[in-house]
């Protein structure tokens, strides 16, 4: 079974494609659909759904994860990141893929063990639960690994 995790974002949208077997989730591929600032938002918006429909379309997964938004200051950043995962959703709904979604706490408790965990712990336990040469950079990358094992974890 292959899922993808994603990371939502207007700037960097993280993805990882995990594939489960009877053993240890295997990574597929990773990386960041990245926008350019100064653009209008739905161009940018656009970018996203593209990036991530190639992303769909390549691997078939049976199922999306997505990191739901936690935000508590900015507002107009949170407006743009709620857009952002409003076309990443669509593009999964599209495809008739099913959707669940985890809060960052739920996240990093899944792959750290800690739901209080850093970004350099999360990229850390990325590298060694998937046993990947290196740590998966940018962080937004490996968040989307972390958003994919969760749901592995979580569905056992």
């Amino acid at each position: 079974m292959i899922v993808v995790g994603i990371d939502p974002g207007v700037a960097r949208v993280g993805y990882g494609v995990l594939e489960r077997t009877n053993r240890n989730p295997t990574p597929l591929t990773y990386g960041c659909i990245e926008t350019k600032s100064g653009q209008r938002q739905s161009l940018r918006l656009r970018e996203c759904y593209e990036g991530i429909s190639q992303v769909l379309d390549e691997y078939s997964p049976a199922c999306v994860a997505v990191e739901k938004l936690f935000f508590s200051k900015n507002t107009t950043s949170a407006m743009q990141v709620s857009e952002a995962r409003g076309v990443l959703l669509l593009a999964a709904e599209e495809r008739d893929i099913p959707i669940a979604e985890y809060t960052p706490n739920q996240i990093k408790q899944a792959v750290t063990g800690s739901g209080r965990a850093d970004k350099q712990q999360v990229q850390e336990m990325m590298r060694r639960l998937l046993r990947l040469q290196e740590i998966p950079r940018p962080d937004d990358a490996a968040d989307g690994l972390a958003v994919a094992l969760c749901h592995i974890h979580t569905m056992r």
